[in-house]
């Protein structure tokens, strides 16, 4: 059973059913599989887009400026069904961070309430403005490389500005390839036990990476190492394991949890571990 979940999105990944066509013969309508449209972005860094059950749904990438690397940036992909919304979404995201899991401390952070105050585009230009909290950093000039490669990658885009609310003149965009690191192996960034409102019990156990993977070996167990029992899935986008227990009661908030893993992304680098980390549990 698949799930659509999204780890890195504000928009909500659930996609509509798309019916084939029948014919003069009355017949029940046969779903059609689900398509993901990827930008060049997110071939070149993370090859073949992973299935969905349904509908349309986009890949794109998001670039964090480093801080281990001043001047660089990272490529994370990311998933939505909306592709009206998608730059917005993207630098949304981006000024939010990656500060989370095996990544915390990796990436710059964005002032607090730095928000989009506009986003038009005129001419194959896209001009971003952006609220007078992000004015405050003194880093803007290595967040200005992340806006710039993050929006070039959708079609339509040749030329990006980025403003400050009140400010006349614009921030200087400077940046190239060369300012792109290559993603390293798959990461593990958590483990989140999902559960519905009202109800005690989670339904299953998640541990999700940083990217679309093809999970080898997952073993999610307790602090003694007894291996929790239950049936392995992947979830959506091949973002996460997806561990359905057969005693949903085992499973507490910020409760230790050793996860054995091994994986391989669709480029074929690979990565396994042994790590300890603290149970979320969220409600859906």
């Amino acid at each position: 059973m698949k799930r659509i979940l999204s780890i890195i999105t504000a928009t909500a990944l659930f996609g509509f059913l798309i019916y084939a066509v029948t014919f003069q013969k009355k017949e029940i309508p046969v779903q059609k599989p689900g398509e993901v449209i990827s930008t060049a972005a997110y071939a070149r860094y993370f090859g073949a887009v992973p299935p969905v059950d349904k509908g349309v749904a986009y890949a794109f990438v998001i670039y964090f400026p480093s801080r281990k690397e001043p001047g660089k940036v990272v490529p994370f992909p990311f998933f939505t069904f909306d592709e009206g919304s998608i730059k917005k979404v993207a630098v949304e995201r981006l000024l939010v961070g990656m500060d989370t899991g095996s990544y915390q401390g990796d990436f710059l952070n964005a002032p607090a309430g730095s928000r989009i105050v506009g986003l038009q585009e005129a001419q194959g230009t896209t001009t971003l403005t952006l609220s007078k909290e992000f004015g405050t950093t003194s880093d803007a000039s290595k967040f200005v490389k992340a806006f710039d490669q993050t929006l070039r990658q959708f079609k339509g885009v040749s030329a990006v500005g980025v403003r400050i609310d009140g400010n006349a003149a614009p921030l200087p965009v400077q940046s190239s390839e060369s300012d792109i690191l290559q993603p390293g192996p798959p990461r593990l960034l958590g483990v989140t036990a999902m559960k519905d409102k009202g109800v005690k019990e989670v339904e299953e156990v998640d541990a999700f990476f940083d990217r679309p993977v093809d999970v080898k070996e997952l073993k999610l167990m307790a602090h003694d190492g007894q291996q929790y029992e239950g049936d392995l899935y992947h979830s959506a986008f091949d973002m996460a394991g997806v561990l359905k227990p057969r005693n949903r009661s085992q499973f507490t908030e910020r409760m230790p949890i050793k996860v054995r893993w091994k994986v391989v992304d669709k480029l074929g680098r690979q990565a396994e571990g042994n790590d300890v980390v603290s149970l979320e549990v969220k409600v859906h």
